[in-house]
């Protein structure tokens, strides 16, 4: 791609907190363009997806083909020199933002910080290309994933995609309808240089007298709150598991949640955050 180098101080720092993050997680995260390595990336997105009746989650020609075109795919060794994450993102049209294909990291190292690496090393990528966006779709009904993206990196979300993909058949998602969050994340924001840092503010759900119930789940519980002109929208524990035991009370989830997220972005609120116990916060404007 003909983007030029930036050398700024947003591009600096990114790259500074991206070399702490794999640092941190004792991992280390380059743009992977050895065609043999592309094939361990291929394995290991089958590693943590499966394979579906289309094949793999992203198919070594194309990773090898999106290298070649000069977008990114960043690769996470552990000190072994095992790979055990990767990411892949492609540059929209002008090159205004990056878009992130897919993100994973070998099962067993989810809490180890390389999930935060790569998309630290994504951000450093993105800004010393002038880009200063990045965006990328998510399951709201992955809680963990839905605070990684919102709370810990600093995206937010007010766009609610319903079956995206249409019917998905991996693994992970049990032939689900595939409805999507569609996240932004402002690389430059305060939020955004405050993660990198390491600087996490936490999302809290206001006490339960400050707050008043709306509606209840599929499990009987309280599943939206409003405390102070804020609403409070309750994920499933574990989604993943429930489609495989119960499927049709994770389709009843999934409709709720749809509901609930369609609503709330009609009026103008976003999603910017979510609890420990995957509560999302959405905020009306002028909360923002």
């Amino acid at each position: 791609m003909s983007l030029t180098l930036d050398a700024g101080p947003a591009a600096l720092q990114a790259a500074e907190s991206a070399t702490a993050a794999a640092s941190r997680a004792g991992v280390l995260v380059v743009d992977e363009h050895d065609r043999d390595r592309l094939r361990d990336v291929e394995a290991l997105l089958i590693a943590i997806w499966g394979m579906s009746p289309h094949g793999a989650p992203i198919p070594f020609d194309l990773l090898r083909s999106i290298s070649h075109a000069g977008c990114n795919v960043s690769a996470a060794y552990n000190q072994a020199g095992q790979l055990c994450g990767a990411a892949v993102g492609i540059v929209s049209p002008g090159g205004r933002s990056t878009y992130s294909l897919i993100a994973g990291v070998l099962p067993g190292t989810g809490d180890k910080g390389v999930g935060f690496a790569l998309k630290q090393h994504q951000r450093a990528w993105s800004l010393a290309r002038g880009i200063d966006t990045m965006t990328w779709t998510f399951d709201p009904l992955v809680s963990r994933n839905a605070r990684f993206n919102l709370t810990k990196l600093g995206a937010y979300a007010s766009e609610y995609a319903r079956n995206f993909y249409g019917e998905m058949q991996d693994e992970i998602n049990a032939n689900d309808e595939s409805d999507r969050l569609v996240a932004v994340w402002p690389l430059t924001s305060q939020r955004s240089l405050d993660a990198g840092l390491g600087i996490q503010a936490e999302i809290e759900l206001p006490p339960a007298h400050l707050a008043g119930v709306l509606e209840y789940g599929p499990d009987s519980l309280p599943v939206l709150l409003e405390s102070g002109g804020t609403l409070w929208c309750r994920a499933p524990g574990d989604i993943v598991a429930l489609r495989s035991s119960d499927p049709g009370t994770a389709a009843q989830w999934r409709v709720l949640l749809r509901e609930i997220f369609e609503g709330a972005f009609a009026s103008g609120r976003q999603a910017s955050g979510v609890t420990r116990g995957g509560w999302y916060r959405l905020t009306a404007p002028d909360q923002a």
